[in-house]
């Protein structure tokens, strides 16, 4: 059987065949669809993928870019990565498209890839704001970013409220009276995620005169080995650390291990929170206190914004920014009297 064939069998056109098979149902009648449709199962029709994407002109494809991976990491390392990974993939699957991973250094590196290679959307996770420009300059194809700090009114982005995250972070430590705190982040743009969040800390601390200083910071990339090796320094720092809060869960799960590694109890002798609320806070031991986003709803919003573009062809401009809130677990105690 061919195209032509189920068209004769069916009595409608080629053409009527092929918005069917093609899922441009809003141009075939629901009886036609329905009478099509009985006819390819009968008969085990499977249209031939490289000709459907000629013909309409789609790959089909949606390309997902991880950025900021040198050739020697994996992006699977990254539970974060791994969860957005997956709740992309059910949406864009859910749309009858297919999911092209594409790990970089940074995000331009694919300008010069996509630029040749036929996808139908991109989605970019955590680029920096001048790969933006850069990218959007040169890719004329439908774009979706996830946490761009980009001031650009044009693009489309889903993101979440990272101020309002590290500021419920220190809140919620100075609450319990700790005041000497640990804060362990990658290095800081002058703007994006961490430097949000960061901020937001800060503020937490200026409102309830809280001393918090360069001092205080510890610079580890998010790699659960860095978190390793924070954790084994904080207990032996002049400062006497109550508490420390970690930009991302990864990050927390090894200043958890490194703590233990050095004989710390936590939270009796320091208290451990962390940022994102993944699932696998509560596989770890204790249980990791964390600020919570949906990635989820992230991921579907995401989603939604690109095939908007996609499906319509049009031009789509939004920045979506998702509440978070605390996740408690059993790694964060309040402060023992007289310490």
């Amino acid at each position: 059987m061919n195209l032509k064939d189920i068209a004769r069998e069916a009595g409608v056109s080629a053409v009527t065949v092929s918005n069917v098979i093609n899922g441009n149902h809003h141009k075939v009648s629901q009886e036609t669809i329905e009478r099509v449709m009985k006819i390819i199962e009968e008969h085990d029709y499977r249209p031939n993928a490289m000709a459907r994407s000629l013909a309409s002109k789609k790959s089909r494809i949606i390309a997902v870019v991880i950025p900021n991976l040198s050739d020697d990491d994996d992006f699977a390392s990254s539970p974060y990565y791994a969860h957005m990974l997956s709740h992309l993939e059910k949406y864009i699957r859910s749309r009858g498209y297919y999911m092209m991973t594409r790990c970089v250094g940074a995000c331009g590196e694919v300008v010069s890839l996509f630029s040749t290679w036929n996808v139908d959307g991109i989605v970019f996770l955590g680029p920096y704001d001048k790969e933006e420009d850069a990218i959007l300059a040169k890719l004329k194809v439908p774009m979706v970013f996830v946490d761009s700090y980009n001031t650009r009114k044009d693009i489309a982005n889903v993101g979440i409220d990272d101020h309002k995250g590290g500021y419920l972070m220190g809140r919620y430590l100075i609450g319990l009276g700790h005041r000497e705190i640990a804060f362990v982040t990658p290095k800081m743009e002058e703007s994006g995620v961490i430097r949000s969040r960061y901020e937001g800390f800060v503020e937490a601390c200026k409102e309830q005169n809280v001393p918090f200083t360069g001092e205080n910071v510890f610079i580890a990339s998010t790699f659960y080995e860095e978190g390793v090796r924070v954790g084994k320094q904080i207990p032996f720092d002049k400062k006497k650390f109550t508490a420390v809060a970690a930009m991302s869960d990864l990050l927390a799960f090894g200043v958890m291990k490194g703590l233990h590694l050095t004989g710390v109890r936590i939270p009796e002798d320091i208290s451990v929170i962390g940022f994102d609320g993944l699932p696998e806070c509560d596989y770890a031991y204790p249980q990791l206190t964390s600020i919570s986003q949906n990635i989820v709803e992230k991921a579907n919003r995401a989603g939604e914004l690109l095939f908007q573009m996609v499906e319509d062809s049009k031009d789509v401009a939004a920045n979506i920014i998702l509440d978070v809130e605390l996740k408690d677990g059993d790694s964060v105690a309040p402060m023992k009297t007289g310490v």
